[in-house]
């Protein structure tokens, strides 16, 4: 096992001896829908394509996604321990906010305490590089999220093969380390491949060749560089895993480093997810792995960034809590005109009702850990569990005698449903369970993810966090349900 010294001064010169640094856990996200590319060219008359591409919900953004990674990487950490997060580091190139930070509502919907800080890392492709090799270099636990939705004009390239999906990483050092940092390199390059300016939903690309050449060649740098600082030879690496603009660019830079095997991008089920494209070919790799290879991680945006690490023995013991291959097998079908009304390039006719006002942010301050956090209240004498949480007791005899009930990684059962044809959503109808949750506590709560042939009294659910709805520029979020399937 390697061991880093590291030298702190505070009243005097104290020595702290930490286990290897790396990767402890992490967990991907795939949203449920997936587009079959050839539907585009029969509706639009262009574009298109052979292949799927994964869509983020009509209530999902980079935000909501980064959360439900995050709890999958939680789920594989002793959080409770010596693998607990001490920074939050969140990287997208679609922000749900701007001024704001993004990360403070994944801090608050994880229920990691106060003094926890946590960032954004920058509204570029790049930014979820930079995260990763700031806490594979640093000292210290980080959770690093990437999240990204990708899209373009309809008919165009752009949309047909991107794809939007999330991953997550608690860093730190452990000897529960399933992937240990070896060395990396970068190579910063200025120079026009692609732009967006703020709020336009469209990419645009120069030539794709110009590119190609320019990456390729930054890459060789990187990697070589990347193995030197490691001590490795190029036939020491077992898996190289390439997140780039297309898969073409990575096929390309791939065939040149003389990769032994090249970890599946994706791109063909689930699509150029941009930002989000570096966490989930890693996630990959790492399931795919075996103790004791080497792993290369190549990242070509603005540049290029490459990051080696070594599985150790303890990723045969390691199990995701949902894997890639099981989310890839559980996903169903998007009608394009679905895909487009949710991503705002067609209107179409709402419930002829009043759109919802803005949140209030007093009130969703006074209510934070029901509203991102969804805990509700325990009665410390009787054991009853409320939701919403309340301060009295059934009986009106006690008050502020309660304890939290954290309930976003309780499952529930259906007690009955209803679908709403009149209430305003943006993609209606909705459908309204009432949910009675394992171990007490009930609650009407809306269904995602879910075709109405499949609701059924006896359902099992389980909490996602979702944005409810958007007004005046505020983001409602809050928790909803979804099928347990299979």
């Amino acid at each position: 096992m390697v061991l880093r010294l590291v030298f702190a001064v505070s009243d005097g010169l104290s020595v702290t001896v930490r286990g290897m640094r790396g990767i402890i856990s992490w967990g991907a996200y795939l949203p449920y829908r997936r587009l079959d590319k050839s539907q585009i060219s029969a509706f639009i008359g262009q574009g298109g394509g052979r292949g799927t591409r994964a869509v983020a919900s009509f209530d999902e953004d980079t935000t909501s996604m980064g959360v439900e990674a995050a709890r999958l990487a939680l789920r594989g950490a002793d959080v409770s321990g010596a693998s607990a997060p001490e920074a939050v580091l969140f990287g997208t190139a679609l922000p749900a906010y701007a001024d704001k930070t993004n990360a403070t509502a994944i801090h608050a919907a994880l229920r990691l305490p106060a003094a926890v800080p946590a960032f954004d890392m920058g509204a570029s492709v790049g930014s979820t590089a930079g995260a990763l090799r700031l806490a594979l270099s640093t000292v210290g636990n980080r959770l690093v999220v990437t999240s990204d939705m990708r899209t373009g004009l309809a008919g165009s390239a752009d949309e047909a093969n991107g794809g939007d999906a999330a991953a997550a990483f608690v860093i730190g050092e452990s000897d529960a380390v399933v992937a240990e940092y070896i060395g990396g390199a970068s190579i910063t390059e200025e120079f026009i491949d692609r732009w967006r300016t703020p709020g336009e939903i469209r990419s645009k690309v120069w030539d794709d060749k110009f590119s190609e050449l320019t990456y390729v060649a930054a890459g060789r740098q990187a990697y070589k560089n990347a193995l030197e600082a490691a001590g490795l030879s190029a036939d020491q690496v077992d898996l190289v895993a390439v997140a780039a603009p297309t898969a073409r660019i990575g096929s390309a830079l791939a065939s040149k480093v003389g990769a032994a095997k090249v970890v599946d991008d994706l791109t063909a089920t689930i699509g150029c997810t941009g930002a989000a494209q570096p966490g989930l070919v890693l996630a990959n790799a790492l399931e795919n792995a075996e103790p004791g290879q080497t792993i290369a991680l190549v990242v070509l945006a603005d540049g290029a960034d490459v990051m080696i690490l070594r599985t150790s023995p303890a990723i045969a013991k390691y199990t995701p809590t949902r894997s890639i291959a099981t989310q890839l097998a559980s996903g169903a079908p998007l009608a394009y005109g679905r895909f487009l009304s949710w991503r705002g390039m067609i209107n179409v006719e709402p419930p002829r009702r009043p759109e919802p006002a803005r949140p209030s942010g007093t009130a969703a301050a006074r209510t934070t850990d029901w509203k991102f956090g969804f805990v509700g209240s325990r009665d410390s004498q009787t054991g009853d569990v409320f939701l919403p949480p309340i301060r009295v007791s059934s009986d009106g005899q006690r008050t502020d005698q309660m304890e939290d009930a954290p309930m976003a990684d309780v499952e529930g059962t259906i007690a009955t449903f209803t679908v709403d044809r009149i209430a305003y959503s943006p993609s209606p109808p909705i459908i309204f369970a009432v949910v009675d949750f394992d171990g007490g506590g009930r609650l009407p709560i809306e269904l995602t993810d879910t075709d109405l042939e499949e609701v059924a009294i006896g359902g099992r659910v389980e909490m996602t966090f979702r944005r409810l709805f958007t007004a005046d520029g505020i983001h409602n979020y809050f928790w909803k349900g979804k099928l347990i399937r299979g």
